[in-house]
């Protein structure tokens, strides 16, 4: 194993944190566990001819490699599933019954490899059934690596991955791919854009979001980098509008202007 020393382990920890907000300043034996053999294969002999070589990377998106190895993209379909029963019955009534324009307008941020955004996508469409083709219900879906967005682009899951899928939505959403695998069927897909996307960077959106899903990705950020996010996040939404995090997360520690609707679930003031 290659050894992590102090000003290798500052070094990366600080380009981590400054370029993707993710704090990993109490994680050294995790970033020399997770990483030593993966730079070793490459050829390298040190972490700081690693991180030179990443800070340089431009063909093979190294940083994205890195950030999954020292975060963890656990995700599945039906995840806290609490939160999409209410976006099932408490926001979608409230978009359909307030928005004029029929342009339905929800981010799935920390997409992973699209278990969520694809959900949102299946509840969405069921909801507005026949009123559908009237709609622009494009579930925007972002993350920062790379790899997982090609992942999820594909939509290619294993039958064990969807065992908790009902089979009513394996039916009308998805294709079979092989022996062990399905595809996610080419107009839910279609359903929904993908983006690779670092939340530390300004959010440039043309129109506000009716909700937002951020679930289980501020788990990495210390609290001025929450503060910053969270505060992009409510700017980011219509008022009225739904915000969601991770059902081990909270927002006590942040400043924010947020309305507590119940635990793990938001709402900007109307």
């Amino acid at each position: 194993m290659i050894k992590l020393k102090e000003n290798e382990f500052q070094a990366i920890t600080t380009y981590v944190y400054d370029n993707y907000g993710v704090d990993l300043r109490k994680k050294k034996h995790l970033i020399e566990g997770r990483l030593s053999h993966h730079i070793s294969t490459l050829g390298f002999t040190n972490f700081m001819d690693y991180l030179d070589f990443v800070k340089q990377d431009k063909k093979t998106d190294e940083i994205s490699t890195l950030i999954n190895k020292l975060t963890t993209n656990h995700t599945y379909f039906l995840r806290e599933n609490e939160h999409f029963d209410f976006y099932k019955k408490t926001v979608l009534p409230w978009i359909e019954n307030t928005l004029k324009s029929k342009d339905l307008r929800v981010w799935s941020a920390g997409c992973s490899s699209g278990q969520e955004p694809y959900t949102l996508a299946m509840i969405t469409r069921d909801y507005l059934g026949t009123k559908l083709s009237s709609w622009d219900s494009t579930i925007l879906a972002s993350d920062i690596s790379e790899k997982v967005l090609t992942t999820a682009k594909k939509g290619v899951y294993s039958n064990e991955e969807l065992s908790k899928v009902p089979k009513e939505w394996i039916r009308k959403y998805f294709n079979d791919y092989d022996e062990e695998h399905m595809i996610v069927s080419e107009s839910l897909r279609q359903g929904v854009a993908y983006r690779k996307f670092n939340l530390l960077d300004p959010f440039r959106f043309k129109k506000p979001f009716q909700a937002i899903f951020c679930r289980n990705v501020m788990i990495y950020f210390d609290i001025p980098t929450k503060n910053q996010i969270v505060k992009k996040y409510y700017d980011a939404l219509e008022p009225g509008g739904y915000f969601f995090i991770g059902q081990s997360e909270s927002l006590s520690a942040v400043t924010h202007s947020f309305k507590y609707v119940k635990p793990s679930i938001y709402q900007k003031e109307i």
